[in-house]
């Protein structure tokens, strides 16, 4: 008896359904067996199982002598199936990888629940989605079992048939079966969720649901849409005949008429002429249904509930239409208010803008006010030791005032003080940029610290680079760097990409980047702290893995097998895996990444706050091109390039050299190079030392572990800072100056 039984029922997908099997073949999971339902399709797609089933035992083709439509084709798929659990996927969507896997681990760790529910991600005709909207409701749940009756709120969890995994003998016992017609996936969904005794959770991505260009046939107006009144009068004549689910009639009223609210009354679903007819049969089945004493809840169609049986079709159609006439007033007020504030805060900055600068105020942001951070985190520290007379004063976000460290002050964006302080300010530290809306005075001096050193385009050379400026405003970036008094620079070359990829009139300091003074330095104790922080085991080598983005892509795509990649480092390795912070909202995420944490296998650190403190906790760096690798040469630890897609990503973004001739360590170009690579031990042999020596002094030439320092003085203080930081006018290209590898290699 197999673990699972995948019912797929198939209609007129053949452009889609070779992807659909091979997702659910090819899982990890093979304790499976997928019946393929082919409801008499009028295309190939009959044709396309039996090739599925001649070839791979585990699929059973069943051909319906007629079409009966999805939900008797589910029907028909449960007759023959034999797993523990039933799960139904349409024929057009795709598991994701490790999905079964992780659903079977859950069964597991939850004793076998009734009911499994699992999470999605719709995948748009131009390009993958965002989670569902019920993805912090499945997280919620943990690994606890529930029923309906302690938690109704589960009863909002997304309504159709193939985000869940059934107890096969739960489903049959209850003799649980889809109707025809449209809607067809509510009443089971409810029925079940009723009967159930313990349904769990799984905060997981598993199913990637195909949203079609041309919209689901549930958006399409007609007639049809009448069928959900038959659908949920199905649902309470199955409570009729179950008196024990009682406790259940409340809630489910409440989703029926809500359902019918939210979508259908007045959208272009239901034909004008049929909406009279839909309003009656609406008030019918609440009329017919409703419990005593059931009280409409406490939401946007609240006043809607009061009209639906007290009044006729045209009384309740005013109501909706004044109700969103009143909304579209109250967005016009809100329009209007927000414009008249915008106005009052301009004339309040140019107030301040009146008043004499002070001397002694600085204000520091980081990462679009995300905290305190990188650079500007750096050069704070500095100041407070250095120049303790000049005030400090934070731009951050509201989301991250709660986790700012204790003792600094700060503001957020677009309040009085915000205005008042960036208006009197002489000193700005940010590594981003200020919004274009800021007004710079004269006397005051913007610094501007970099998020890194670059290796793809960035600023003007980006223009030619249509991948690379999607989405991307250059013109905006250039007027911002149209402020920048001071430029930060780390090396020659740095400088040199600056001036060329901002054509502005500031002034290049070659002070060496501040956030990297401490991966100069080190700082063992700080190391230790951060490792007991993260779990990692006692003596465990850390790899740091911190791939680029890739701006060619509208999503994140794994480059690297992370499952085979952690069983080839052996024991005694722990992988951290830091994304790239626009790819933080990956689906990715919300699947296999989040698999591998739960069992184990690796530490997802992408929302940790600090790249430097990732980097000061670990013993070797494995990246693409992303910019890490510059600041990370500093720990003089080692560093391994994974160039799989560099042609790819050279064409797309644009970069200033080869960093697959010219690495900071070894290169590998397959999964098989780099598993030879860790097993050899060669990551970390002479070569990977001296590659790395010679990089670091291209372009970490001017981080010394004083580079905050050297910013304060210079520009703070108005006086040199002692360091043996090479002054140089003009500064070289950096195939100029660097030096032959030992065995004569570049």
């Amino acid at each position: 008896m197999p673990r699972f039984s995948v019912i797929v029922p198939v209609f007129k997908v053949q452009g889609h359904l070779r992807a659909c099997l091979d997702s659910i073949l090819t899982q990890s999971c093979t304790d499976l067996e997928v019946i393929a339902v082919d409801d008499c399709s009028p295309d190939n797609c009959g044709a396309v199982i039996d090739e599925y089933a001649a070839r791979d035992s585990r699929v059973t083709a069943l051909h319906l002598p007629e079409n009966v439509g999805l939900g008797r084709a589910r029907n028909a798929g449960v007759e023959h199936a034999c797993g523990d659990y039933l799960l139904f996927l349409d024929s057009d969507d795709t598991y994701t990888p490790g999905a079964l896997r992780a659903i079977d681990e859950r069964l597991t760790a939850t004793e076998d629940p009734d009911i499994l529910v699992f999470d999605h991600v719709r995948t748009h005709w131009w390009g993958r989605g965002s989670r569902s909207m019920t993805a912090d409701l499945l997280a919620s749940a943990g690994t606890d079992t529930f029923d309906i009756k302690s938690s109704p709120h589960y009863l909002h969890l997304f309504l159709v048939a193939w985000n869940k995994a059934y107890r096969r003998d739960f489903f049959t016992g209850h003799e649980l079966t889809y109707q025809p017609g449209l809607y067809e996936d509510a009443p089971v969904t409810y029925q079940a969720l009723a009967c159930a005794r313990r349904i769990a959770c799984l905060d997981r991505v598993c199913v990637e649901y195909l949203q079609r260009r041309r919209g689901a046939i549930t958006r399409t107006p007609g007639r049809r849409h009448f069928d959900i009144f038959t659908q949920y009068a199905g649902l309470f004549a199955f409570l009729d005949a179950h008196p024990e689910l009682h406790e259940t009639r409340p809630y489910l009223f409440e989703r029926m008429i809500n359902h019918f609210l939210a979508t259908l009354p007045l959208s272009e679903r239901v034909l004008p002429e049929d909406r009279p007819a839909f309003h009656r049969a609406t008030a019918d089945l609440y009329r017919r249904h409703r419990p005593d004493g059931f009280t409409p809840p406490h939401d946007a169609y609240r006043g809607q509930w009061h009209l639906i049986a007290a009044a006729p079709y045209p009384v309740f159609r005013a109501y909706v239409l004044a109700e969103r006439l009143g909304r579209a007033s109250l967005r016009k007020k809100r329009e209007l208010s927000t414009a008249a504030a915008r106005r009052v805060k301009r004339g309040y900055a140019t107030t301040q803008r009146r008043r004499r600068l002070d001397p002694n105020l600085a204000v520091y942001s980081a990462g679009w006010h995300r905290g305190v951070l990188g650079d500007p985190a750096a050069v704070h520290e500095a100041a407070r030791l250095l120049a303790p007379h000049i005030d400090a004063v934070w731009v951050v976000r509201p989301d991250a005032v709660p986790h700012l460290p204790e003792g600094i002050d700060h503001v957020t964006p677009d309040t009085p003080r915000y205005h008042r302080v960036t208006s009197r300010a002489t000193y700005f530290v940010n590594n981003v940029g200020w919004t274009l809306g800021m007004v710079k005075r004269p006397g005051q001096i913007h610094v501007h610290t970099h998020e890194g050193t670059p290796l793809g385009h960035m600023g003007a050379d980006r223009l030619d680079r249509p991948a690379a400026r999607h989405q991307a405003d250059v013109r905006g970036e250039l007027r911002r760097a149209d402020r920048w008094d001071f430029s930060l620079v780390s090396s020659p070359y740095a400088q040199q990409v600056w001036d060329r990829a901002y054509p502005c009139r500031f002034t290049s300091l070659p002070t060496g980047a501040p956030r990297n003074d401490v991966l100069v330095r080190g700082d063992p104790l700080r190391t230790l702290a951060l490792r007991k922080r993260l779990g990692v085991p006692d003596g465990d080598t850390v790899l740091l893995y911190a791939p680029t983005r890739r701006e060619h892509r509208r999503s994140y795509v794994p480059r690297l097998d992370l499952e085979r990649l952690v069983r080839g480092l052996g024991p005694g390795v722990t992988l951290l895996v830091r994304l790239h912070p626009k790819d933080a909202r990956s689906p990715y995420r919300g699947q296999e990444l989040r698999d591998l944490q739960r069992r184990g296998l690796l530490l997802d650190v992408t929302d940790e706050p600090s790249a430097t403190d990732m980097m000061l906790a670990s013993d070797a760096l494995l990246t693409d091109y992303s910019s890490l690798m510059f600041d990370y040469a500093n720990t003089d630890r080692p560093i391994i390039v994974h160039g799989d897609d560099w042609e790819a990503y050279r064409a797309a973004r644009g970069t200033y050299f080869d960093v697959l001739a010219d690495p900071p360590g070894h290169v590998t170009t397959s999964a098989e190079e780099l598993t030879e690579l860790f097993a050899s031990g060669a990551w970390r042999d002479a070569r990977s030392a001296a590659l790395r020596a010679d990089f670091r002094s291209r372009f970490c030439a001017y981080d010394d572990g004083n580079a905050a320092a050297r910013v304060v003085s210079l520009v703070m203080l108005g006086q040199d800072h002692p360091s043996t930081v090479p002054q140089q006018d003009t500064p070289p290209h950096p195939e100029a100056t660097r030096p032959a590898l030992p065995d004569g290699t570049r």
